[in-house]
């Protein structure tokens, strides 16, 4: 009778649903992580106003906006780098192809004032000329937006 008493069971953790488990937690965070810092450049020195507040829009669910930074040069500053205004007014043009077909493939409606529904932010630097910020203004308004709101900072902060 040969027979063996030496059965060993090993017992091994299986680690495939704790992987699982990780990765769906990451890619959650990940989808509801928070980016509106990204469109606030640290070198634009806003103005200060006794009446400032936040942007709102009034009776309007989800909103699109879209944030300028304009340096003290009067330069728009994108993605890390001054543009100069021939520059600046081909980003907006560009800006307003991306809502337009947004619009069309969403289906949406544009502006009952015949414009976009974006709303721009304005954050240009307090030292910044008016005139450059008026160019600004005026490549907007001629790629269709109508919709302006500027950033100040209250005198209480």
């Amino acid at each position: 009778m040969a027979g063996s008493s030496n059965l060993e069971f090993k017992a091994e953790p299986n680690l495939t649903p704790l992987l699982d488990v990780v990765f769906q937690l990451i890619t959650f965070f990940m989808l509801v992580i928070n980016f509106s810092s990204d469109n606030y450049d640290k070198r634009v020195k806003l103005p200060v106003a006794e009446s400032a507040r936040p942007v709102e829009a009034a009776g309007e669910g989800n909103v699109d906006r879209l944030v300028l930074n304009i340096d003290r040069e009067g330069r728009l500053l994108e993605g890390g780098e001054a543009q100069p205004l021939h520059k600046a007014v081909e980003t907006i043009r560009r800006q307003a192809a991306f809502v337009k077909l947004n619009l069309k493939i969403t289906g949406g409606k544009p502006d009952p004032s015949g414009g976009l529904p974006t709303i721009i932010v304005l954050r240009a630097d307090r030292d910044t000329d008016f005139q450059a910020l008026n160019s600004i203004i005026k490549a907007c308004q001629a790629n269709g937006f109508r919709k302006f709101a500027f950033k100040a900072m209250s005198s209480d902060s």
